[in-house]
């Protein structure tokens, strides 16, 4: 804590003073700054291991997700295949047992009906398949122009107006 100068007509002889001395501060930054700079660099190298090679390791293949599919028709398919709404359970089930995780991912199309959706995701829910994902398309959608008589070009003005001068 730093004191000052007794003032005239204090009772005591110092007084404390209420600033910081920065200088402390900023040196105390730098040196941290300095330290991170130098280790930095040394944390994300890593360790080099010459790792031994193998004759007989083969690479895992990696094994697609159960997608179910629900057309704007009530068709419902579980990875491609065609399936009755009654054996979507069993059927889903059976798939994740060769799945690598138990995720579902569920695909809507835009016009079906929500609550066709809603329903499989109850189903799913109810016999203990909680991880659900719904899919949606992040593509932008191309733009067509609607069918009927094309709006009437708006006339543009090839000079601008006359302005009023100003008084």
């Amino acid at each position: 804590m730093a004191f000052t100068a007794p003032k005239k007509g204090g009772s005591s002889l110092y007084q404390p003073l209420a600033d910081i001395n920065v200088t402390p501060l900023v040196d105390v930054m730098l040196v941290l700054l300095i330290v991170f700079m130098i280790t930095a660099p040394m944390l994300a190298a890593g360790m080099k291991v010459n790792l031994p090679q193998s004759k007989a390791a083969v690479p895992l293949k990696p094994k697609a997700p159960v997608v179910i599919s629900l057309a704007k028709d009530g068709v419902i398919q579980v990875n491609g295949s065609d399936v009755a709404k009654e054996l979507v359970l069993d059927t889903v089930k059976a798939k994740l047992v060769l799945a690598d995780d138990d995720v579902i991912h569920i695909r809507g199309d835009r016009e079906a009906p929500y609550g066709s959706i809603v329903e499989i995701m109850d189903l799913l829910a109810t016999n203990g398949l909680v991880k659900i994902a719904i899919l949606g398309d992040n593509r932008k959608p191309t733009a067509t122009p609607a069918p009927g008589p094309a709006a009437p070009p708006v006339a543009t003005p090839t000079t601008p107006p006359a302005r009023e001068p100003i008084p």
